[in-house]
């Protein structure tokens, strides 16, 4: 017999947000293609990522491409693992090891953006 599940049971706000995200990410590569390859005086130095990280808008960016990234690509190793039957312990074991991985190398990404230190000098175009 057929058994109604509820929408929250059922991974219909995961696949919506699969696709925003998804196509967000599209728009954010694109931009960052354009941007580092595209100019040739956007550089891949060490003093080039510097200057041009002295702009807030690129680390927004960074931000949610490491946010967007992050959830779109756990979410996707989750809907796999939907599709099999796995016991409560299991999934809750999948789960909590998706949650804490995504944590913490989020949280190693936004160190990352974070440490880069606003130098003085560098003039705004």
């Amino acid at each position: 017999m057929y058994k109604y599940k509820a929408s929250k049971e059922t991974g219909s706000k995961s696949w919506v947000l699969q696709r925003i995200t998804g196509l967000a990410l599209v728009v954010l590569m694109i931009g960052h293609y354009i941007l580092m390859h595209y100019q040739p005086e956007s550089g891949h130095t060490y003093q080039a990522v510097l200057t041009r990280m002295q702009f807030s808008w690129y680390r927004i960016i960074d931000l949610t491409f490491i946010t967007l990234g992050m959830y779109h690509g756990l979410n996707g190793i989750w809907n796999i693992f939907r599709d099999y039957k796995l016991k409560p312990w299991a999934k809750i074991s999948v789960q909590s090891a998706l949650i804490i991985l995504g944590i913490a190398f989020t949280v190693w990404g936004f160190n990352i953006i974070f440490s880069i230190p606003y130098v003085g000098g560098f003039s705004a175009k």
